[in-house]
């Protein structure tokens, strides 16, 4: 990926970016091939496919769930800790996480000598600064009293420098973009979900949670990937202050197109090695496999007995990171979108409803049945906020009713549907699709993590998620279930949906939010 050789005014960061992204042409997905993949084997042509057995994979469904398991894997762990998130929340409920990382690493410093279990967590600069207690204030003690185990890193966008940062004040400076990736990995279990470490992901907003059990490959490859993330980063030091690691290019005081390269590279190192590691270990299970069977038909089927069953579920981890030049996620995406099939059905959600131009263009003009499901005003995160703030979740509204007015122009509302979720007392923040093929009742495949399919997304943000594509039927209903949960608390948009009081949108709103539409 090529980098801009002139350094741009960082003025024009705030300029409305308003030409759509040209989308990336992939190679189709291929059919089946001889060794028996499934039809979505063409992803790892781009990242590493991790196959595994679907009983390693669990399906969890709300907040309570996700943050007893938190607290539990944190406490069992005996190698390694690895969070990434937008940013550590200040309350009890967070404070009482980080009171078990301190147990656990006690723990660890008492049974050895050397201790084992290192503790890597990686937040955004501005999100976990914001504020005088902040996710800054609630992990120095830990670095404090495990300097050699505990690290924390704070990812600066490049993109927010010079007169610009200076100028935007707090919170305001968080629209330029932003560590956005939720991976909460222990030893060798892996955590996957939308969900940020904070009181309300704990209790009340509504996300997406899977976990990826035994998985030691997926577990080096997202240990690998934050640490690749935070040598780039600014680390947390004892006393509250931030300094880079020796020799590399500071992300707002060094030049951009250096810093850039640098991260691309380290991150592209960390795919495409474990990338030529999974080949590697694909072709020889491969082979290992081939003898086996020829084994087995010479000496009988008891032999059977010690052989590793077959993978049925293949993981993809999907890279966004476009200021740094990498645009994996995207372009899966949109060949997902492009190649499914007439009478496919693809559910999608976003906490957030606020498609890119290509997303769009796509899912208006190819064959597959869409089923969106979107936040109402009254459960979209920003609802109830002061200042300009609260008036995003109106922002939203009109972007919503363009995209239905556009589906109604082109007479596709029965192809493409807006639903949208209400719940009393609780706010929406579930994102990801799940793909079923023409003619099945279960999905084949589901995209889960950070992403929301979005500008932000897309261009500004750190994103990562999995492609999880499975031939078991038993996680293809877990799936299933985890969909059907999630769009029952929905009702379906009409026309009258925004004839709603609820649904006003001021003048002031209509005509700023195609200025600020790729901010938020």
């Amino acid at each position: 990926m090529l980098f801009p050789s002139k350094k741009r005014s960082s003025w024009l960061l705030l300029a409305p970016l308003l030409t759509p992204p040209v989308p990336v042409v992939t190679a189709p997905p291929c059919s089946l091939c001889p060794e028996g993949a499934h039809r979505f084997q063409w992803i790892r042509n781009l990242v590493p496919e991790f196959g595994i057995s679907s009983s390693h994979v669990k399906v969890l469904s709300s907040p309570a769930e996700f943050y007893e398991l938190l607290k539990v894997q944190i406490k069992t762990a005996k190698q390694r800790v690895v969070m990434a998130s937008l940013y550590l929340g200040t309350g009890l409920l967070e404070q009482e996480l980080v009171d078990c990382l301190e147990e656990t690493l006690e723990k660890s410093l008492q049974a050895k000598e050397s201790p084992d279990l290192r503790v890597s967590i990686l937040l955004d600069y501005t999100r976990g600064s914001r504020g005088r207690k902040n996710s800054r204030t609630m992990l120095i003690p830990l670095l404090q009293r495990f300097p050699e185990q505990v690290r924390v890193s704070l990812f600066h966008t490049p993109n927010l420098r010079g007169l610009l940062k200076l100028l935007i004040p707090e919170r305001f400076n968080e629209t330029i973009g932003l560590q956005h990736i939720k991976v909460y990995l222990f030893d060798d279990n892996v955590i996957l979900s939308g969900a940020n470490l904070s009181d309300l992901y704990f209790t009340n907003r509504q996300d997406r949670y899977v976990l990826l059990q035994d998985s030691p490959e997926i577990a080096d490859f997202f240990t690998e990937l934050v640490d690749a993330i935070g040598d780039v980063s600014l680390q947390l030091q004892q006393d509250d202050t931030v300094q880079m690691m020796e020799g590399m290019v500071h992300p707002y005081q060094g030049d951009k197109v250096a810093y850039c390269e640098i991260a691309n590279r380290r991150v592209m190192e960390v795919i495409n090695s474990a990338r030529t590691r999974q080949e590697l270990l694909h072709a020889k299970t491969f082979h290992s496999s081939q003898q086996s069977n020829s084994s087995l038909s010479q000496q009988g089927s008891h032999a059977s007995g010690g052989l590793k069953p077959e993978p049925d579920t293949w993981i993809y981890p999907l890279i966004q990171m476009k200021p740094f030049g990498i645009q994996i996620d995207e372009m899966v995406t949109e060949t997902l979108l492009t190649e499914a099939e007439r009478d496919a059905r693809i559910y999608l959600t976003t906490g957030y409803f606020n498609l890119t131009q290509a997303y769009m263009d796509l899912i208006l003009g190819t064959r597959a049945e869409y089923r969106i499901l979107l936040a109402s005003p009254e459960v979209n995160g920003f609802f109830g906020a002061k200042g300009v703030a609260g008036a995003i979740p109106a922002a939203y509204v009109y972007i919503e009713h363009q995209f239905y007015s556009e589906v109604c122009y082109l007479h596709q509302q029965e192809r493409v549907q807006l639903q949208e979720y209400s719940r009393a007392g609780w706010t929406f923040h579930a994102k990801g699709l799940w793909l079923y093929l023409a003619g099945s009742n279960l999905p084949c495949l589901t995209l889960i993590g950070s992403p929301n399919f979005g500008y932000r997304s897309v261009h500004r943000d750190l994103e990562a998620q999995v492609a999880i594509v499975t031939e078991n039927k038993a996680l293809q209903q877990q799936l299933h279930q985890e969909q059907e949960q999630l769009y029952l608390c929905s009702g379906v948009v009409s026309s009258s949906t925004f004839e709603q009081p609820n649904r006003y949108v001021k003048l002031w709103v209509k005509l700023v939010t195609p200025l600020i539409k790729n901010f938020f």
